[in-house]
């Protein structure tokens, strides 16, 4: 390529428009690093008869081949979101011979490996840091200047929307329907929150980071999963009288042979690295044998850094394609390490719970908890019995086996004296 680089953007919504911006407001300074030129030319969105403020010489369009066909676009911007039509267009891009940016998590965590090795096929690039952690930048990181460490350990808060939710939560004793409703008020929990609050946006990153961090592929459906739902104002209550902060936490482990990946709410202690990171911050803590633990820190989301994030690689891209220095190869995923069930995990553990307050109660709670080897580190009854003759007790355990604790919850369940477990959540260990 040489002149004035051709961009073509898929999607105009706030990311795609914070995208158009940065190239227009920019446009000097990106022609400086990239050493080309670039103009934004087309721009796909759902139905063009409705007006756009558009920079001068995009075109608006809302037929996908007038911009994956145009010969004069060598690189797709693909800000779209979700799985469906988004993958399907960035295989036709680069199957047309145009590099790819990606800010699409989704599709990266499912189809990654089959989209690079199809780039690298017809000799062009995918770029994916927008991906995962918005402006933080971690793909680059993980693809090159840690290259020649063995990971064996990431843990992230990698949801801006669960991380603002749960800092509410625990800053101003909001229950979980406030915390939503005021993150939705301000724009940062979608109308329909379901991604971000059952974890699978976060399931989504951590496939990602966990396959470039162990070099095997991680798919999304791979990462154990679990939300905040069930979390209680009671839960933050109990966990800074215990010295902890609650997280929806992202952690990918090397166990063995295999490796470990789980997104689930935890306890984590208040000096932990990653329990100061509040609000929409995110950020992602890695384990190297060289480098030992390395943080990366700053906002996971929103126009602006995300846009940050997919310029920087069409910096990257237009560079290599100006200079004619070929793509960078894919990344090797080949290691194959098997996926070890949640079941084996090994960790400490928070048990909620409401129970008929009269004596023998809680030697029968010990006695479940006690035949599965699972032993009590701290037990908390503080309220008085309630008009029907219940308590709630907390529990926290000693380190023990995750199928061990939830065979003990089941059976705990099944007494006659515990109305309910109200709420089961891992704690995390201290870095050291």
């Amino acid at each position: 390529m040489s002149g004035s680089i051709g961009i073509g953007l898929l999607g105009y919504g706030t990311v795609g428009a914070a995208v158009a911006r940065a190239l227009t407001s920019n446009a000097t300074l990106i022609a400086a690093q990239a050493g080309a030129a670039v103009s934004l030319r087309r721009v796909l969105v759902r139905d063009a008869s409705h007006p756009r403020a558009l920079p001068p010489g995009a075109e608006l369009t809302d037929d996908p081949a007038a911009l994956l066909d145009d010969p004069g676009i060598g690189v797709v911007v693909e800000a779209m979101g979700g799985e469906r039509p988004a993958f399907d267009y960035i295989q036709r891009a680069l199957h047309a011979g145009k590099h790819v940016v990606t800010a699409n998590k989704e599709v990266m965590a499912k189809h990654g490996p089959e989209a690079l090795a199809h780039a690298a096929e017809h000799g062009v690039s995918l770029r994916f840091e927008a991906s995962v952690g918005g402006g933080i930048p971690i793909i680059g990181p993980l693809l090159r200047d840690l290259a020649a460490n063995e990971l064996t350990a990431v843990n992230a808060i990698i949801n801006g929307t669960t991380n603002y939710m749960l800092t509410r939560m625990a800053r101003d004793g909001l229950g979980y329907a406030e915390a939503l409703r005021r993150a939705q008020e301000l724009g940062y929990a979608e109308p329909e929150p379901s991604s971000d609050v059952q974890g699978h946006d976060a399931a989504y990153k951590l496939a990602i980071l966990a396959s470039l961090a162990f070099r095997t592929r991680v798919h999304a459906d791979d990462v154990y999963r679990e939300g905040i739902e069930r979390l209680d104002a009671a839960d933050f209550r109990y966990a800074a009288e215990l010295g902890y902060v609650v997280k929806l936490l992202a952690a990918g482990r090397r166990v063995g042979g295999g490796v470990q990946v789980r997104v689930h709410p935890a306890f984590l202690p208040a000096a932990h690295p990653l329990a100061s990171v509040s609000g929409v911050l995110n950020a992602v803590e890695l384990e190297g044998d060289l480098v030992g633990w390395a943080m990366f820190q700053g906002p996971g989301a929103g126009p602006g850094p995300t846009a940050s994030a997919i310029v920087g690689d069409v910096i990257e891209v237009v560079r290599c394609a100006a200079s004619g220095t070929a793509p960078p190869p894919p990344p090797s995923l080949d290691r194959g390490l098997r996926l070890e069930s949640i079941d084996d995990l090994e960790t400490q553990y928070y048990l909620r719970l409401r129970a008929a307050d009269r004596p023998g109660v809680m030697a029968a709670i010990a006695h479940v908890l006690g035949a599965r080897a699972v032993s009590l580190a701290s037990v908390i009854q503080k309220e008085p019995a309630r008009d029907d003759g219940t308590a709630e007790i907390v529990i926290t355990t000693h380190t023990a086996r995750e199928k061990a604790v939830r065979r003990a919850v089941e059976e705990m369940e099944a007494l006659d004296a515990v109305l309910e477990v109200s709420n089961l959540v891992r704690v995390a260990g201290q870095v050291v």
